[in-house]
């Protein structure tokens, strides 16, 4: 039985790679370990030398190894399946064997880096982002393969790790290797969908399951990461998925827009999309020291003036104190009409310079961070909200940016900023973006509906 008949053009792709390093970044179960199993046993079978396996359990090693003896089934290759063996009886450590005619042996193994050490010949390391100590990993395999051998690195991501840096290096052409990228969208063109089916499915088919699969992931970075070979590191993230959750409320919402009667005051944030990005209007309660999130219409693909009169309609509630509109670039005609007609306390037009932003977005996160900020318990803003990322420059400037990963501009997020600016600029709280100079770095720096859209 031929490669082509056995295995998938991504899996073949993997086989025929003659590269001393390569490295696979990959969707989970897409069969990388189950092909990888076989270039181990045919290239063992091939040159007489040993191959090292190892992955993140021993559970996952013993699946290693059953593939193997397997293969060598297949091959009609009378090996040895020695099972579980013991390597360090002083030390404890186990691992899996099988020997072949040739007396290669092909072992697997949990991993740990001394137990690659004076090891040579072919060596795997399977979900690499996924160890404790990637670094130290990453040290043995490479000295366990320094005679030429071949060194194999498979995994999905785990936000910054060992992995993704040898990935870089491979990119930035300071490392020697070939890098070979599997997302599971990938998988389903090569025909994983019809694999599981054991039929040729329809397009449609394909593109329900691959919807299904995502539902069933409990957040964006759980798909981004072991689906779609994307590192997310939630440490870059300026609100941490955590953070968010803890504010979260699934009736804050007025879902059948803002009553009359209002206990508390309403203020506004008003996002202005520009090109593909939403128009956000956020609208919050504030109750004392709290804010409700009250009302959050999105506004996509829709004209200046039917924008203009949506605005309008809370504008022109009694209980609304002042709204803050992105004037910036497309915004700035509807943030002066709106002064015109509701005056310009009412309403504030807020130019999204560096320093604005800055102040805006920690305004904002202090909230959250001291859970005085209560927002829905909706995907959409939970995924706006986690997009942002901040980035110190080499001018040591503060800059915030969004996740590429996520579409869009973070609407969401800068409409809820606005709202919190809002609130804070009619209490008299000095800031950059009503007097457009910047305040002392501690003032800035202390802290580190309508579901429309959605």
């Amino acid at each position: 039985m031929t490669d082509e008949r056995l295995f998938m053009d991504y899996q073949l792709k993997w086989i025929n790679d003659d590269s001393r390093l390569a490295i696979w970044e990959k969707s989970r179960r897409i069969g990388a370990t189950y092909v990888e199993s076989w270039c181990s046993t045919k290239w063992s079978i091939k040159t007489g030398r040993d191959t090292w396996f190892s992955s993140a359990d021993d559970s996952a090693a013993k699946e290693f190894i059953d593939y193997v003896a397997g293969w060598c089934e297949l091959l009609e290759v009378v090996a040895e399946n020695m099972g579980e063996i013991v390597l360090d009886l002083e030390k404890n450590i186990t691992a899996y064997r099988v020997i072949l005619p040739n007396n290669a042996k092909i072992t697997a193994m949990s991993s740990n880096p001394k137990r690659f050490r004076s090891k040579g010949g072919r060596v795997v390391w399977d979900e690499a982002a996924h160890h404790n100590d990637g670094a130290a990993m990453w040290k043995a395999l490479q000295a366990s393969a320094m005679w030429g051998d071949p060194i194999r690195v498979l995994s999905t991501h785990l936000g910054e790790s060992t992995f993704s840096r040898l990935i870089d290096k491979i990119r930035e052409g300071k490392t020697k290797g070939s890098i070979h990228t599997t997302s599971i969208v990938d998988a389903v063109k090569d025909g994983i969908v019809d694999k599981i089916f054991k039929r040729k499915t329809t397009p449609e088919e394909q593109k329900q399951w691959l919807a299904d699969l995502r539902s069933e992931c409990i957040d964006e970075d759980q798909w981004l990461q072991e689906y779609m070979c994307v590192p997310v590191d939630e440490a870059n993230a300026f609100l941490p998925y955590e953070m968010i959750a803890a504010c979260e409320d699934q009736h804050v919402l007025w879902n059948n827009g803002i009553p009359d009667t209002v206990e508390g005051e309403l203020y506004l944030g008003m996002d202005i999309g520009r090109k593909k990005d939403l128009t956000v209007i956020w609208v919050v309660e504030k109750l004392g020291l709290m804010k409700f999130t009250r009302a959050v219409k999105v506004l996509e693909r829709t004209a200046f003036r039917a924008q203009a009169e949506t605005l309008y309609k809370y504008l022109e509630h009694p209980k609304l104190r002042r709204a803050c509109i992105d004037s910036t670039g497309l915004g700035m005609q509807l943030a002066e009409d709106a002064q015109a007609r509701f005056g310009s306390f009412r309403v504030e037009a807020i130019n999204f310079t560096a320093a604005v932003k800055e102040e805006l977005a920690y305004d904002f996160r202090r909230e959250i961070e001291e859970k005085r900020n209560i927002i829905p318990a909706n995907q959409a803003i939970r995924e706006d909200l986690h997009s942002v990322r901040k980035v110190v420059t080499t001018s040591n400037n503060i800059r915030f940016d969004v996740d590429g990963s996520v579409a869009g501009h973070a609407d969401r997020f800068w409409a809820a900023a606005l709202s919190v600016h809002a609130a804070k600029n009619a209490s008299g709280i000095p800031s950059v973006a009503s007097s457009g100079t910047r305040e002392s770095d501690s003032l800035l720096r202390g802290f580190e509906s309508d579901l429309t859209g959605f």
